[in-house]
């Protein structure tokens, strides 16, 4: 036993490793912005990356990066992730906002990422090994019309997908020409009366065409109105989809019941969630089938475990937000959460350029339809930041989010 216990006494005396700087890589490789944090430690060659990416805040969250968090986080013990996670939530006061939670999710992606490094372990070991060898994705099939959308959809297949998420005409749809008021101001319009029957019409084409055995899914985007969601939720159950998604806004999440009582169409939600009040209710009730937060979004990966195993008692499945305004950081991270989550459902795939491969290596990729991990310690990923500061992020005003309905009022985007 002595020469244990004389071990347990050397790593008790080893000194704590240290967090010794953080810092913010903003870059822009093709559209969306991206924040990168790093962590910096008193082990020489030790630090870690995470996704801090708001892409339409990326100022907001550089300043409380760097303003706020690192002078907080200086000195601090690289392997409490937890208490720093806890402490830095609190510390400002007021908290669960998008910019505090994306500052603290690129800290807190990067501490992960540390310790297994530290650890000489992939993340999905260090929260209980796997549950899988690969993750399933969806690829994004989108059109003009719904011919483009099914030769869309049918490359897709031929790659070896086997979920295809069909969207006509951006979000909002393709509906016939908006009848606006003069003067209507500037805007993304959208009819929402006519979104039903467009993607209906839409949907049932796509589903005739391509085989039986390709599940299809479909993003609302919030554009309903609750009472046309039901409806709409009702309308397409015909066609079996795998999930349909964001039928309604977190602000309406108490219309998720009156869907529920309408139909069995499967439901998945949660891209603008910022903490678990707002996705309690609908998981204890069973009201929906999948959660899909965008995990930089509720504060990075210690919350979205938390998240992941709430969920699992409750018999609902994760399908993490994993579009291009998720870093391929934050992509990493997602995936570690699939190949180790026991109730994983699937993974948004946004099939990444080259020069997202070359500037983050390590970056996973598809096989067959299955997103694979590598054996690297940690995130298994890291970033050419060289390369990163020749994209610069812009400086930009939004489009997409300024929508508007037929009558010129603002909606949400």
């Amino acid at each position: 036993m002595l020469p244990l216990a004389n071990a347990a006494r050397g790593r008790r005396m080893s000194p704590a490793i240290t967090i010794t700087d953080v810092q913010v890589i903003l870059t822009q490789p093709v559209h969306s912005r991206l924040v990168i944090v790093k962590v910096f430690t008193s082990e020489p060659g030790l630090y870690g990356l995470g996704c801090a990416t708001f892409t339409q805040r990326v100022f907001a969250v550089q300043a409380a990066v760097e303003r706020h968090l690192k002078p907080f986080l200086i000195g601090r013990d690289v392997d409490r992730i937890e208490e720093i996670w806890q402490m830095s939530m609190v510390n400002g006061y007021w908290r669960n906002g998008p910019v505090l939670n994306n500052a603290i999710s690129g800290v807190d992606q990067a501490l992960w990422d540390i310790k297994g490094k530290r650890a000489g372990m992939p993340v999905y070991q260090l929260l209980g090994g796997k549950s899988r060898e690969a993750a399933a994705v969806y690829g994004h099939a989108e059109g003009r019309d719904r011919q483009e959308v099914t030769e869309n959809a049918q490359r897709l297949v031929d790659e070896g997908y086997r979920h295809v998420r069909i969207q006509m005409g951006g979000y909002g749809g393709a509906a016939p020409a908006v009848h606006q008021p003069e003067n209507a101001p500037a805007g993304n319009y959208f009819d929402p009366r006519a979104y039903g029957p467009t993607m209906l019409a839409m949907i049932d084409h796509v589903r005739h065409q391509l085989d039986d055995r390709v599940e299809l899914l479909h993003d609302v985007h919030e554009r309903l109105h609750p009472i046309d969601a039901v409806q709409f939720a009702k309308d397409v159950e015909q066609y079996r989809l795998f999930f349909l998604e964001d039928l309604l806004a977190p602000e309406g999440i108490g219309w998720f019941s009156k869907v529920r009582g309408q139909s069995a169409t499967p439901l998945a939600m949660g891209e603008l969630f910022n903490n678990p009040h707002e996705w309690r209710s609908l998981v204890t009730e069973q009201l929906i089938d999948f959660i899909r937060m965008h995990i930089s979004q509720i504060g990075g990966l210690t919350p979205a475990r938390n998240a992941a195993i709430f969920a699992d008692v409750f018999g609902v499945r994760t399908a993490w937000h994993g579009p291009g305004d998720t870093s391929p950081i934050g992509h990493a991270a997602n995936l570690h959460l699939d190949i180790w989550a026991p109730n994983f459902g699937i993974q948004e795939w946004y099939r990444p350029s080259e020069l997202e491969y070359e500037m983050f290596p390590g970056l996973p990729r598809v096989k067959d339809g299955y997103l694979y991990p590598n054996d690297r310690p940690g995130l298994g990923i890291d970033i050419d930041e060289k390369l990163a500061a020749d994209y610069p992020c812009e400086e930009i005003i939004e489009q997409w989010t300024q929508t508007r309905l037929p009558d010129g009022s603002s909606a949400r985007p």
